[in-house]
């Protein structure tokens, strides 16, 4: 009478307060009827005359939420936030006003709601993980508002016909990539399951509608199969005394049909279980004993068998999982669990709204699900976003965790380790504890020592070997497959390379200050990092390291009312030379000399001293725009690397020898200089002519090369070229890795 009241007759059709009432008290007797009775109201009186894209009035669609929710058997809280969750987003309704009717307990889950309605999550990289944050961080606090978060989506996705085509297929890639694995984490099978489906209707309209096309045809080929083979289940257990057993038979979806078919490349008609059954039995006992019953009176699959009882999912769910060849000799998969279990499977993490450990719960009591382990799942990903990992890692980490299928293993003290299917060693010492994956540098599988690369399986023992000095190297990050493990090793790597630069800065520091006559001191440098923009000292002094920062900026940071003595000079740019300036305001000046300039040494004149220095070129040789540094050697000559020859390590304890050096070319440089690099190459007639015409197109010289073969079909080339500066070397090197007859590309710098 109310809704006709207020929004005339299309509302007739719609669930009416005391439908709403009925549908929670039938599994909650005590409920607070005034709560929602107020609730429907006051939703029904702000949505007022507004509008769907189907044109069905607002209303209907916070109805349609709360329902979904009364079926998962949520408190009255819950169906209250349902049924306000959009009216401060789309009407008149404050915070203030919802915390005064309904109070600040619902007043804070509604303004969640509002907050996540706002996220567009697909959109630029950086933006979805950013805004993926904000969503776990918000059910995080409290776990309805993804309850109700879901069931939101879910009945946008039932109603997404009447929108264009380019929002129903944004939303459905929303959905599929981020809604529908997240139900799944919550142990939400049967939402995720409908999720995926109304999204692949979507997003692969020709696939669902072929699938879609073949299972109708395939049913009715079939006409009363799966209820002949509910029969023969059901008087199967009978007989042996499981009187109390149901048995329900169902044919696969669609969407599950076509991921199976994609990742096994198999086509329709080689697959042999379209058909599940569902055996539900009292306790965990009846559950072994179906097992029994049932592998005794049919052939087993082999390696078909999953025990998810006695090591449950991640997110809760237990099972037992088997496939016989049944009755008329069809492959059927069976799924064997108590009731219980079956309510897990089916509403998850809501399933704990009203029980703890076995009993009854306090209405309302959602919040008790921390003790799930699908909502420490939950935990332990919002716990990541403190690593200090940049939005992209915590997005990838993220739907790595999402989407992953498990593998079930073990450390030598039987600790079980869950991780996704292809997991290795590497990602089975991280799970156990970051220090141990960091030291990793060997494992044992099941008693043999095995490659780190290996792909562990259901059962697996796995001991980890590990040496105090190891550093993960930087390679592992495209061997792991969990969001954790690679995390940690992005993390490590930019640490030893943090640490790397940060040595090299801090000699370079030194030098600095004593020719100037001060002394460096991590201490010295504290007060003066807000004058410098940096955040702590290590990392100004890697930055000097890395050439961001300049010695004498940080100098004159920490001595501001030093006195730099030293008389600048402008460069000349006379024709054929070459500028290459230090740190600390020194010019060199290299006279062109043709191929010696670039490799060989000249007597060079230094601007500010009566002297000249010889500079020479390591072997490998450095271009401009290559980080480099100067070493002093012995007979007072300086020979000049790029930052990456490994040739440096030798002078790492001589900081005395270390000179900051830069390039300073002027526009009419006219000199080229050396570099070597290396080619693997397809063993064929034509291939050197390939390589030396793209060379020779890219306006470099070529001054010798070296082949060998590595292989039958492979040969090795070493080339030493000359060219202007770095950023032509790179484009070429870009364009020799895409001739069909390279197989590799790389610079020496030894």
């Amino acid at each position: 009478m109310l809704a006709a009241l207020f929004f005339g007759p299309d509302l007739c059709g719609m669930m009416r307060q005391y439908e709403l009432v009925e549908r929670v008290q039938k599994y909650k007797p005590d409920v607070n009827e005034a709560l929602l009775n107020k609730a429907y109201v006051y939703a029904m009186q702000k949505h007022g005359q507004q509008k769907r894209a189907s044109g069905d009035p607002y209303i209907s669609h916070p109805l349609e939420v709360a329902a979904i929710l009364t079926e998962m058997h949520l408190d009255e809280s819950t169906i209250a936030v349902a049924l306000l969750h959009d009216t401060i987003e789309d009407t008149t309704a404050t915070r203030a006003e919802i915390d005064n009717l309904f109070g600040e307990d619902i007043g804070a889950l509604v303004e969640g709601l509002t907050k996540i309605k706002k996220l567009d999550l697909v959109t630029k990289k950086a933006k979805q993980a950013e805004n993926l944050r904000k969503l776990l961080l918000a059910i995080s606090d409290d776990v309805r508002v993804l309850l109700v978060k879901l069931a939101d989506r879910l009945h946008n996705m039932r109603t997404l016909d009447h929108m264009r085509a380019d929002k129903r297929a944004r939303i459905s890639e929303e959905t599929m990539e981020i809604y529908a694995p997240l139900a799944g984490r919550m142990g939400m099978h049967d939402m995720r399951e409908e999720l995926e489906n109304l999204s692949f209707r979507h997003m692969n309209p020709d696939a669902f509608e072929t699938v879609t096309k073949r299972l109708d045809e395939l049913s009715g080929r079939n006409e009363g199969l799966i209820k002949k083979i509910e029969d023969e289940l059901r008087e199967l257990l009978s007989a042996k005394g499981m009187v109390g057993a149901s048995v329900k038979g169902r044919q696969k979806k669609p969407y599950s049909v076509f991921r199976k078919m994609q990742s096994k490349s198999l086509s329709f008609e080689q697959l042999s279980d379209v058909w599940g059954f569902r055996i539900l039995v009292e306790d965990v006992a009846d559950c072994y004993r179906a097992l029994g019953i049932v592998h005794m009176r049919w052939r087993v699959v082999p390696g078909r068998f999953k025990d998810y009882i006695s090591t449950p999912k991640q997110n809760d769910y237990q099972s037992i999982h088997t496939t016989i060849v049944g009755p008329s000799r069809q492959r059927i998969e069976l799924q064997i669990r108590t009731r219980r279990m079956h309510e897990i499977a089916e509403y998850g993490i809501a399933a704990h709204t009203l029980y703890k450990d076995g009993t009854e719960a306090t209405p309302g009591d959602v919040r008790l699900s921390p003790t799930s382990n699908a909502y420490s799942w939950l935990r332990r990903t919002i716990e990541s976003l403190a690593e200090g990992d940049n939005p992209e890692e915590f997005l990838e980490h993220t739907k790595l965790e999402l989407f992953q299928d498990q593998v079930f293993c073990f450390t030598p003290k039987g600790q079980l380790i869950a991780l996704p299917r292809g997991a290795t060693p590497i990602d089975f010492a991280y799970a156990v504890h970051t220090n141990i994956g960091d030291t990793c540098v060997g494992a044992k599988i099941n008693g043999r020592m095995m490659p780190l690369v290996t792909r562990l399986a259901n059962g697996d023992e796995v001991e980890i070997i590990r040496s105090g000095i190891q550093v993960p190297p930087p390679a592992w990050e495209e061997i792991v497959v969990t969001g954790k493990a690679r995390a940690a090793i992005r993390r490590a790597t930019r640490a030893a390379i943090r640490k790397q630069y940060s040595g090299l800065g801090f000699r370079i520091l030194e030098r600095t200050f004593e020719r100037a006559g001060k002394s460096f001191t991590r201490e010295a440098l504290k007060p003066a990092l807000a004058r410098l923009g940096q955040k702590d000292v290590e990392d100004t002094i890697a930055s000097v390291g890395r050439g961001e920062l300049s010695s004498l900026d940080v100098l004159k940071a920490v001595h501001p009312d030093h006195q730099d003595e030293r008389v600048t000079v402008k460069p000349q740019a006379d024709e054929g030379w070459f500028n290459v300036r230090s740190a600390d305001g020194m010019l060199f000046r290299l006279p062109e000399t043709g191929k010696e300039a670039a490799g060989g040494g000249a007597t060079l004149p230094i601007r500010g001293l009566s002297s000249g220095i010889t500079v020479s070129f390591s072997e490998a040789g450095a271009v401009p725009g290559d980080r480099i540094v100067g070493i002093l050697e012995e007979d007072k000559t300086i020979t000049i690397y790029p930052i990456q020859s490994p040739s440096l390590q030798k002078f790492d304890d001589q900081s005395e020898r270390w000179i900051d050096v830069r390039w300073d070319l002027d526009q009419a440089n006219n000199t080229r200089f050396k570099a070597r690099i290396q080619i693997t190459a397809i063993n064929e007639p034509g291939t050197l002519a390939s390589i030396a015409q793209l060379i020779a197109g890219a306006d470099i010289n070529i001054r010798t090369i070296t082949m060998g073969p590595m292989a039958a079909d492979f040969s090795e080339v070493l080339l030493e070229i000359e060219v202007w500066d770095l950023r032509q070397l790179n484009h070429m090197l870009v364009q020799l890795r895409e001739l069909p007859v390279v197989s590799t590309v790389t610079r020496l710098f030894s």
